[in-house]
């Protein structure tokens, strides 16, 4: 089993909506802003083959779907569609994605899986032959979205899903497709039903146990929000995060699972690590992920 980080497309976003409570004094040590008071973000996938003999997707970036006024509002940094370039690159076509996993459907996350926009035409989806897994709540969120948080989603996107035949709604801490080769939990704090994968591997790699790879979506963006009371201004619960992100943590550790981060421009998996004080940080950081093997 192989797995690579690949980057979509890039984004601008308000620091201090990423950091939420933190001041800017301390927030701007780890994510210095431009004169927007902007702070560089990635759009991170996950690629992993063979997983439960299929070639899986987890999550598609924010892609190029957008109109151009809404592309500079949201701060997309690229017209093209970076992602596809990124699965050439690695040797794949959207032809060959056999499975997409999505942590949530706001646009930052599902944007890719549509075709870069084109003036009068309506979207499509990019990946003609993937299953794609959400979770049961969340695509029930999507489909009927809170005024807070209504503009985070790509309205047409559900139906979209639901044409294809294919999608898989999961409730519970396995799907029909893939079996026990990946396992889900489901966050509050963020999203409602935020589906947390988690890649399992070998019991244990040269005697040390090793859990595998935990996708951490929007529960943990990158590496500045393992420090457990760092939120951001778009969680709908921070305390029921905190607390969320607390356990998800000790539990990774506990395992040795490795963090792969979706939005950290700089690092795409880590160890989690905590110090002599209970602080959680991260150690043993991997930029890139090209043909890694589960186990190394």
């Amino acid at each position: 089993m192989k797995l690579w980080s690949l980057i979509g497309n890039s984004q601008k976003l308000d620091g201090g909506a990423m950091f939420g409570n933190a001041p800017q004094a301390v927030w701007r040590q780890w994510a210095p802003p431009d004169e927007h008071n902007r702070i560089e973000l990635a759009c991170r996938c996950l690629l992993v083959t063979p997983l439960a003999g299929k070639t899986v997707l987890f999550e598609a970036g924010i892609g190029a779907f957008f109109e151009p006024k809404l592309r500079e509002r949201y701060g997309v940094v690229e017209e093209r569609h970076v992602l596809l370039d990124s699965l050439a690159e690695a040797g794949f076509k959207p032809e060959d994605i056999d499975v997409i996993v999505l942590s949530h459907l706001h646009f930052d996350h599902a944007g890719g899986l549509l075709a870069p926009w084109r003036e009068g035409e309506p979207p499509t989806l990019l990946f003609p032959n993937a299953t794609y897994i959400v979770g049961r709540a969340h695509f029930e969120r999507a489909k009927q979205p809170h005024a807070r948080d209504r503009a985070s989603f790509i309205p047409e996107l559900p139906a979209l899903l639901e044409a294809t035949g294919r999608l898989e709604l999961v409730d519970g801490p396995h799907s029909r497709t893939l079996g026990d080769a990946v396992r889900f939990d489901f966050s509050e704090g963020h999203t409602p039903g935020l589906m947390l994968s988690e890649i399992v591997g070998p019991e244990r790699v040269d005697g040390a146990p090793h859990g595998g790879v935990a996708f951490c979506a929007d529960l943990i963006p990158g590496r500045p929000w393992v420090h457990v009371p760092i939120t951001m201004g778009y969680d709908r619960n921070a305390e029921l995060l905190i607390d969320e992100k607390r356990e998800f943590l000790e539990d990774k550790l506990a395992r040795n699972v490795h963090l792969f981060f979706t939005h950290d421009p700089g690092c795409a998996l880590a160890q989690v690590v905590r110090d002599g004080k209970g602080r959680f940080s991260t150690a043993h950081e991997v930029e890139a992920l090209r043909a890694r093997p589960l186990a190394a």
